[in-house]
């Protein structure tokens, strides 16, 4: 098959106006590139369940207004009408001998797996977190800085074209790594997702006994608002489709979210020593979520042309090829710099949710880049030991959104209190300081605090 049959967009930094060329293709990966944009099946979908033509966020705006106001029922409902599953209160939630059962069914190998992998998460998780922190400034001040964990945190695991008990993983453990005593797990009610063994085997071995078989904008909304059996959470994590990216956007203000997710991502930065074999391999992990957007930069003609040839062999023998190639025609770019630097100017401009570094000096490359979710140094550290088994979360900032976000981390499942002591030598001490912008901010109440301690 000739290369010419792989549609992806390609740049030259020679010709092309970089970073303003790509503005394109990095505005569809924003958190509000094409939020509103869907196919027509699925707009006369639409019209089936709601007899009328909605955008998604109007789609949105309606579940959850009706599950906040009917509660079970409605989930139900919805449930029935997208999921095509017809559920009961009674089976709206994973019994305790289902979740036993798909533990005893689970291949051994596969669970000892899980618990190497949580065994890896909490390492690294607990390492990071955040501690009470002490300061006295002056004698008879004691500031603290106190952190405790979050009470009841909801868990969203994608169910629909794959399992994925790595999800659960990696934003259970760092909750429990933080102290979360309540974990609450929704997934949708397919073969992928809340009817999936290994899923379930997962969560038995973490200790979570709450799981619902629930997914979309209904899951969101019932954790947010809380059902007649399920009290609500205070904060929802993990990824989710289009609709359930829009309904924690609703719901933040009500609940804590995690983000706001796209289409995963990931820039490899290459040189003329890294393997085309490993690059394209590099690109069509990420381009297979589908969607996934990959962009390699290289200042390498010779690296650039046997990738984009190995991107097209590779594609044809890959199960899931197709779905690749969809992404990479849709998100994807080859994109040919003139030396390394022009390299990190534009791999920080993108600020990219992945960043895999083969290129040669791969540590002092990355010290010229600030924006990145999360950074794989060299040509032996594929981006799936991050998605697997290396400890930090694979929950990471996408769209950009990593020049402001972080990856998820055991330090979001807490929140800090101040606390604040002074014994009375301390408050005369400061006073006069207190009172002074008092008296700026005419707040005369302020100030006579201070002073019916000093004057009694």
């Amino acid at each position: 098959m000739a290369a010419e049959t792989l549609k992806i967009a390609r740049f030259d930094s020679r010709r092309d106006r970089l970073p303003e060329a790509l503005e394109p293709l990095l505005s569809r990966l924003s958190p509000t590139g094409e939020s509103d944009i869907v196919s027509q099946a699925s707009r006369q979908r639409t019209i089936e369940v709601f007899g009328k033509p909605l955008s998604p966020s109007e789609v949105v705006a309606t579940i959850l207004d009706d599950v906040r106001q009917r509660g079970t029922e409605a989930v139900l409902h919805y449930t029935a009408r997208l999921d095509g599953v017809e559920l009961s209160p009674e089976t709206l939630r994973v019994s305790p001998e289902e979740l036993a059962d798909a533990h005893r069914q689970a291949d051994a190998d596969f669970l000892q797996t899980v618990r190497r992998i949580r065994q890896r998460i909490d390492v690294f998780q607990s390492a990071i977190l955040q501690k009470d922190t002490v300061v006295e400034p002056l004698p008879g001040v004691r500031l603290v800085q106190r952190y405790r964990p979050l009470t009841r945190v909801g868990i969203c695991v994608p169910g629909g074209a794959a399992a994925y008990p790595s999800t659960l993983l990696m934003t259970a453990v760092p909750a429990q790594a933080a102290g979360v005593d309540q974990l609450v797990v929704v997934a949708p009610p397919t073969p992928f997702g809340a009817y999936n063994r290994e899923l379930l085997a997962t969560c038995h071995e973490l200790g979570i006994g709450e799981v619902y078989r629930m997914g979309g904008a209904q899951a969101v909304a019932a954790m947010a608002y809380g059902l007649e059996q399920l009290p609500p959470v205070v904060k929802i994590v993990g990824p989710g489709n289009l609709f359930v990216a829009l309904a924690k956007r609703r719901v933040f203000g009500v609940v804590d979210i995690d983000s706001i997710a796209g289409p995963s991502e990931v820039v490899v930065i290459a040189d003329e020593n890294s393997s085309p074999v490993q690059t394209a391999a590099d690109l069509i992990a990420q381009a297979e979520h589908s969607p996934g957007s990959s962009i390699l930069i290289t200042w390498s003609e010779r690296l650039l042309a046997e990738t984009e040839r190995q991107l097209v062999e590779q594609l044809n023998r890959l199960p899931r090829g197709d779905l690749a190639r969809q992404s990479l025609e849709q998100y994807g770019a080859l994109v040919l710099v003139r030396d390394a630097d022009e390299a990190a100017r534009l791999a920080d401009h993108i600020a990219p949710e992945h960043l895999h570094i083969t290129a040669a000096g791969a540590d002092a490359l990355l010290d010229r880049i600030r924006h990145a979710g999360a950074a794989f140094l060299g040509p032996d550290t594929p981006v799936a030991l991050g998605d697997y088994v290396a400890g930090p979360s694979h929950v990471l900032p996408t769209g950009g959104t990593a020049r402001y976000a972080s990856p998820l981390c055991a330090n979001d499942f807490i929140r800090s209190t101040s606390v604040i002591a002074y014994n009375h030598q301390a408050l005369e001490h400061d006073a006069n300081d207190v009172c002074r912008m008092a008296d700026v901010e005419g707040l005369t109440a302020h100030r006579a605090s201070i002073d019916v301690r000093l004057n009694s």
